[in-house]
């Protein structure tokens, strides 16, 4: 099946009946369907045959930037593939992070402490990124989703050792309350 079919196709929805396409989006296509007058139907679900295929003549964009922009900032955050720019504390550009084993025979490991912070950070908004799966998922009921947020609620309280690196205390580790 055709996912760019043009307006002024006909389909015959499993549904609606027939209709005509009278725009072609990113995922869906809007049709004014004979019984149940204008819809959107997603062209992933399917649920149609093409009628009356018209060829499309038109050289326009099928969608606009702003659509566009707006589609992948919405995958990104979905899958977590955005983050968000976390500043390091001045006082740490520059420096090393020095790991000394107890057996002087062993040697040091030195981690540039920009490496280091980085993936704290990234481990942060990947968190935030399991906290959001966990609120949003449908099968999990919520006395499960809270007994899961309070796990990662303690892995923050866990990282807030870390919190020393951050510029801004906006951007800190944040856990249980003792007052709570």
């Amino acid at each position: 099946m055709s996912y760019d079919l043009a307006p002024g196709t006909r389909i015959d929805h499993e549904r609606y009946g027939e209709g005509i396409i009278t725009k072609n989006n990113l995922t869906d296509y809007e049709v004014i369907f004979e019984r149940g007058g204008k819809m959107s139907i997603l062209k992933s679900n399917g649920g149609f045959t093409v009628v009356n295929e018209v060829e499309d003549t038109s050289n326009e964009p099928r969608i606009s930037l702003a659509e566009a922009e707006a589609l992948v900032t919405h995958v990104l955050e979905q899958y977590g593939a955005t983050q968000e720019v976390v500043e390091m504390g001045d006082r740490w550009n520059g420096g090393t992070m020095i790991l000394t084993p107890a057996n002087p025979e062993l040697q040091s490991k030195e981690i540039p402490i920009e490496t280091f912070f980085h993936k704290i950070v990234m481990l942060r908004d990947r968190l935030r990124v399991m906290e959001q799966q966990i609120n949003s998922h449908p099968k999990l009921t919520d006395e499960d989703k809270v007994n899961l947020q309070q796990y990662i609620t303690r892995i923050y309280g866990s990282l807030t050792t870390f919190n020393l690196l951050f510029k801004e205390k906006d951007d800190y580790f944040v856990g249980s309350s003792k007052k709570e």
